[in-house]
């Protein structure tokens, strides 16, 4: 079986949905990041990047949640689109989309407005231009198809489910008020019976939801090194 090492953040939610979709058997373990469990020896082994989600199957290690979804969907051989060079290049620059651009701009975004100290215009300002952006984008291809690619739900539509769940904390409250193919894309996914058991997820085991010195030691150890070096 199956173990997910999971946290309830939009890149475990991809590979739960994912599961949760083809009816695959797994087992989470949960990974509590506010308490530094991505940091432990034992988990590294696993993940050297200190990152959740990772998978084990059998003697197979893999993370990074888009290579993750990647070796699911050629083992399990659903919600891919046709293997022709077309299609497959689709698949492959969308999924890099997310993987690179709606990610990274968006987690940087939310850093910088509720995390940073002072000051922090500069960085908030670029981030949030850049979320926007990417999801602009996202909006603008939605308005032309049902799905990222095109009429049926697949693949890139698992990996942009748990990240549309989390726009307005990335940009601000009103922002489906500008991306309603965002919305309704999010709305119908939603709705989905493998959406709502992967959302159980974060029921079914206590994550710590505090930010207090632990929780911030472990979310960014990279302020442990402004206490002694000063860059």
């Amino acid at each position: 079986m199956i173990k997910l090492y999971f946290h309830p953040t939009p890149n475990p939610f991809k590979i739960a949905l994912y599961l949760e979709e083809t009816g695959t058997p797994y087992e989470v373990i949960p990974v509590d990041t506010r308490k530094g469990d991505q940091h432990t020896p034992e988990y590294k082994k696993i993940n050297p990047n200190s990152k959740t989600p990772s998978i084990q199957d059998g003697d197979i290690t893999v993370f990074d949640s888009t290579a993750i979804l990647l070796y699911l969907s050629e083992k399990i051989g659903k919600f891919l689109p046709p293997n022709t060079p077309r299609d497959r290049g689709e698949m492959h620059q969308w999924l890099m989309f997310i993987a690179t651009g709606i990610g990274p701009y968006c987690g940087q975004s939310v850093h910088f407005k509720h995390f940073a100290p002072d000051p922090k215009e500069y960085a908030v300002n670029r981030y949030d231009f850049e979320a926007w952006r990417h999801w602009n984008i996202i909006e603008e291809r939605l308005s032309q198809h049902p799905y990222m690619l095109g009429d049926e739900y697949g693949i890139v539509d698992i990996a942009l489910w748990p990240w549309a769940r989390m726009v307005p904390r990335f940009l601000n409250e009103n922002a489906f008020e500008k991306l309603p193919n965002v919305k309704r894309f999010l709305d119908e996914v939603s709705e989905r019976p493998a959406a709502k058991r992967a959302l159980s997820l974060q029921t079914l085991h206590e994550f710590k939801t505090s930010l207090d010195d632990e929780a911030r030691k472990a979310l960014f150890p990279s302020n442990e090194r402004l206490k002694t070096t000063g860059v």
